[in-house]
């Protein structure tokens, strides 16, 4: 069989033939990951990322979506009327690298020079509730969290040692919070009391405030890796 080479234009590739080369060809680019991770929750408009990527360029940007378009890992699409809009999203090979997403996340965690008190978007906040969720501490625990970030509503259910997050309204939801991603970081991870934000005006909390106290408890940050 004869082997096909493929030639790069841009002439940044690895050239090596192992999977996860070729995977750091696909999405080693910086700001490639965090843009799969902004729509790794359904589809986004360009405002919108560029708004939680901070310190990302409109240039930038365009040309991180544009290759992971001619990737076939992100494609594009106009929202039927009233809306008439376009989106980007994964597709369902993108969707794919959240498993991998995750673990790095988690490992990278354990990083002594780790700083999570850097900003953090509303999709990365969610997708940290799923890599750190400790089943065994949550047991046989049943609750649906809200969370409401700006006009980006949030819902977060755990049931039967499972975790799910999803974008979506938050009428049934046990208890609400809402707040700015950062603050909620600090509660659940720094294990801040809601209150210490609501006297200052910074979070608002409804419903039934044992529920989230409880919540808070089934995540916990790794120890550091040692130096």
């Amino acid at each position: 069989m004869k082997l096909e080479k493929i030639t790069d234009k841009a002439g940044r590739k690895y050239h090596d033939a192992c999977g996860a080369a070729h995977g750091l060809d696909l999405i080693g680019e910086r700001w490639a990951l965090l843009v799969i991770r902004e729509l790794m929750m359904g589809p986004r408009r360009f405002g919108d990322l560029r708004k939680d990527l901070h310190g990302i360029s409109a240039n930038v940007l365009t040309q991180r979506l544009e290759g992971l378009e001619a990737s076939g890992i992100v494609t594009r699409r106009k929202l039927p009327p009233p809306a008439s809009v376009q989106v980007y999203e994964l597709t369902p090979w993108g969707y794919e690298i959240k498993p991998v997403f995750m673990v790095l996340g988690g490992w990278a965690a354990r990083s002594p020079r780790h700083d999570p008190t850097l900003p953090i978007s509303a999709v990365s906040i969610m997708q940290s509730f799923e890599t750190m969720f400790d089943p065994a501490l949550a047991g046989d625990a049943a609750m649906t969290v809200g969370f409401v970030f700006g006009d980006e509503p949030f819902v977060v259910q755990i049931e039967k040692g499972r975790i799910t997050t999803r974008r979506g309204a938050t009428d049934a939801a046990d208890v609400v919070l809402t707040t700015q991603p950062p603050l909620v970081a600090a509660c659940v991870y720094g294990k801040v009391p809601p209150a210490a934000f609501e006297a200052d005006g910074l979070m608002t909390l409804t419903g039934d405030r044992a529920v989230f106290d409880g919540f808070a408890g089934f995540f916990n940050l790794p120890e550091k890796a040692p130096v």
